[in-house]
């Protein structure tokens, strides 16, 4: 499969990396853009400070940019918390999109949104402050509306980025968990 993978609200981190590279030792190809051009942050108050001074728009563009290029291969778009609801985004934009991995996050959905049976998987901390159970049960509930085959994974007592080892909701159990049961989704995409 070929995979882009969208990071978090805290930048490029080594945790993105890692991840990338354990989709490459299972076979995968995996490209990482930088939607904050080499801004790496510890803190999400200076974070968000800088998302709401680049603007939304512009890390979609960015994002759009990255992945064009290579649409036509039929992407799995993934990302963590802010990059998953970014992939989000792309995958109901590419209707040539093999399937959507969201680690952390989800995004809006518009009510005429439409994919042909995208396989969906879904990894988040239960609960999780920034995924609350009411907004996720509504999020299923469109997403199934709109096509997708969505399948939701919870892991009980994790914080938000359980899997980002230099955090401090790093839960090694859940995110060994989530990387066994996303390999599994990835290849299982290869044999549709």
């Amino acid at each position: 499969m070929d995979i882009m993978l969208f990071h978090s609200t805290y930048g490029l981190r080594p945790a993105v990396e890692a991840a990338a590279q354990r989709f490459r030792t299972a076979g995968h190809e995996v490209w990482t853009p930088d939607l904050f051009d080499g801004r790496v942050f510890d803190d999400v108050e200076e974070s968000r400070a800088f998302r709401e001074e680049t603007g939304h728009e512009e890390l979609l563009k960015r994002a759009i940019l990255a992945a064009a290029p290579l649409s036509e291969r039929g992407l799995v778009y993934a990302g963590f918390s802010l990059g998953a609801a970014i992939a989000q985004n792309l995958a109901f934009g590419d209707e040539k999109a093999r399937g959507l991995l969201l680690l952390h996050g989800t995004s809006d959905i518009a009510e005429d949104a439409s994919v042909d049976e995208l396989p969906v998987q879904l990894h988040v901390a239960d609960p999780d402050p920034f995924e609350p159970h009411d907004w996720l049960t509504a999020w299923y509930l469109q997403m199934g509306k709109a096509g997708a085959d969505v399948e939701v994974h919870r892991y009980p007592g994790a914080g938000h980025l359980y899997t980002d080892p230099d955090l401090p909701d790093y839960d090694e159990d859940a995110a060994e968990q989530t990387w066994r049961v996303a390999l599994g989704f990835l290849d299982s995409l290869g044999e549709r």
